[in-house]
């Protein structure tokens, strides 16, 4: 198996000398949160967790990003939950990015290391813990799955990105690639949680701009990444998360490749009218 590099956050506080001035950003079209922001202070804790807390990088806002959610668990030795879900229309993906992640998902028992990836449908009989001797640390992607008439909700699955070959965008010699946990066009799903590779020098050509609401997680490297009209500077660590329609490109810094979990919503209607009647 491929060794990957993963970061993930570890917490602490910041001295009383470090200087104020960071990239953090929230604008009209989207948000930048530098890696430097996830210390102690700004952590939350769950109901039914154990010795458990987690790192909230998106939540569904009106006016901004409303589709998600999408949190950094970090789960010390002893660990975990036998509830960690309390909302049925919830579906998730777990990926760890540091440690091992016991989880039982429909009564099957999955061993998950770095780089591990688990869709969990809506009604999910499901727990986590950590059975090891150190703290694992993984996303946590939520969503409220919208069902279809005449189409059955996608079945669970377990995997681990490592067995799973990266596809290259056409006309990039492999340049950019994106390693897909789940077929394009299976409109079973309704998101797809996929991670993008770029190599160093390697670009986006183009200002994407489509109605997909993103989350970006930089799991490796660095670049410069073009969000509406600014360019910013994105390294390992960084979360960016984008409204629909936010124009977005980038160039890959190096000098390693540059990778991120990528969150975006798929495969259905849109919604017409106003919240509570048209």
């Amino acid at each position: 198996m491929k060794t990957r590099t993963y970061y993930a956050p570890a917490g602490g506080h910041p001295p009383q000398t470090q200087l104020l001035s960071d990239r953090a950003v929230f604008t009209e079209a989207y948000a930048v949160i530098p890696k430097g922001v996830f210390g102690d202070i700004v952590t939350s804790q769950l109901p039914f967790w154990e010795k458990a807390r987690l790192w909230i990088l998106a939540r569904p806002l009106s006016g901004f990003a409303e589709t998600f959610s999408q949190y950094i668990m970090e789960v010390a030795p002893g660990g975990g939950s036998d509830r960690p879900e309390l909302d049925p229309a919830a579906e998730g993906v777990l990926f760890v990015v540091e440690g091992e992640l016991c989880l039982t998902l429909g009564g099957e028992r999955h061993d998950m290391l770095p780089g591990g990836y688990a869709f969990i449908p809506p009604g999910s009989d499901w727990r986590v813990l950590n059975t090891s001797e150190a703290p694992v640390r993984f996303h946590w992607v939520r969503k409220a799955y919208e069902a279809v008439d005449g189409i059955k909700p996608p079945a669970a699955f377990v995997t681990n990105e490592n067995d799973i070959a990266p596809r290259p965008m056409p006309d990039t010699d492999g340049r950019w690639a994106t390693t897909r946990f789940v077929e394009p066009d299976d409109v079973r799903h309704d998101m797809h949680v996929n991670i993008v590779t770029l190599q160093p020098g390697a670009v986006i050509p183009f200002a994407e701009t489509h109605v997909m609401e993103h989350g970006l997680y930089v799991l490796e490297g660095k670049a410069v990444y073009h969000l509406n009209q600014d360019w910013v500077e994105v390294e390992a660590g960084d979360f960016m998360w984008l409204r629909a329609f936010c124009p977005q490109a980038c160039y890959a810094g190096g000098p390693g490749p540059f990778r991120y979990l990528l969150y975006k919503d798929v495969n259905r209607h849109m919604k017409l009218g106003l919240a509570g009647g048209r």
